[in-house]
């Protein structure tokens, strides 16, 4: 019988920010087959001696699913590594539809996103009380258009949290679509290069009207995330809507409101 072909999230970076169960995976594999341009190469050295291990930075998506094919019926396990998660801008489906028609078993590890290691690293929350609840994640119309309705200057519209993968060439697009929305020359945008890499990381703070200036002299015009939304800078604000969670007046199944007695 064949092996499993286990399409892994490799996170933003970090090596170190891959989940256990992938690790697990990596350890035990016969075959790996990673994103080379995307993903960092220490990830692979979780694999153990004699893996057979491919960078696939050149190869088309009929190399890379006859070389998954071909390695599912030599190994058990086989590790196909993706930066961020699989499921999220990582053509999983066209990935896996070939290895279904081949009889071959395929599962998805999940993987840190680098939306959430761009915040991380800046320090950012994508949520506020009585602020946002919602978080946007997309891009802007390249060689892969968007589909009618998802065009930036409709999503900036809710005025939620945007995270813009894949966006960093078509800055001019980015502010188009915002400034279209009605959002502000004053509104903050976070610029994250490289989320979690080890001295390659570049945060950038700036405004819709300095993105382009702000990026150009920061040298940042690849694997970049853009964050636009309510609630960056909170941090510093004077005053912030408390959560119900953790609010002493609030009950819920595991705790019961505090009363002014019992506070006093």
């Amino acid at each position: 019988m064949p092996g499993t072909v286990w399409f892994v999230g490799a996170g933003p970076g970090d090596p170190e920010l891959l989940t256990v169960k992938g690790k697990k995976l990596l350890e035990c594999a016969g075959a790996v087959l990673f994103a080379g341009s995307l993903v960092d190469a220490a990830v692979t050295r979780y694999a153990p001696p004699g893996c057979l291990i491919c960078d696939s930075k050149d190869m088309t998506l009929e190399e890379m699913t006859e070389w998954l094919v071909a390695a599912a019926k030599a190994h058990e396990t086989v590790v196909r590594l993706q930066t961020g998660d699989p499921t999220l801008y990582g053509a999983l489906i066209e990935l896996t539809r070939p290895l279904t028609a081949a009889g071959i078993s395929w599962k998805v590890v999940p993987g840190v996103s680098s939306a959430m290691a761009a915040m991380a690293a800046a320090g950012e929350s994508m949520t506020l009380p009585e602020v946002t609840q919602t978080v946007i994640l997309t891009r802007v119309a390249g060689r892969t258009p968007m589909p009618p309705g998802e065009e930036l200057e409709s999503l900036a519209a809710h005025r939620s949290t945007i995270c813009l993968f894949l966006s960093i060439t078509r800055l001019a697009e980015v502010e188009r679509g915002l400034r279209a929305a009605g959002w502000a020359e004053e509104s903050p945008v976070l610029v994250v290069h490289k989320a979690s890499w080890a001295d390659e990381e570049r945060i950038v703070r700036t405004t819709l009207g300095e993105l382009r200036r702000a990026c150009r002299e920061a040298g940042i015009v690849s694997q970049a995330m853009i964050v636009v939304g309510p609630t960056l800078g909170a941090a510093s604000w004077p005053d912030l809507a408390r959560s119900k969670l953790y609010d002493p007046s609030f009950t819920h199944r595991w705790r019961k409101a505090k009363t002014k007695e019992w506070d006093t």
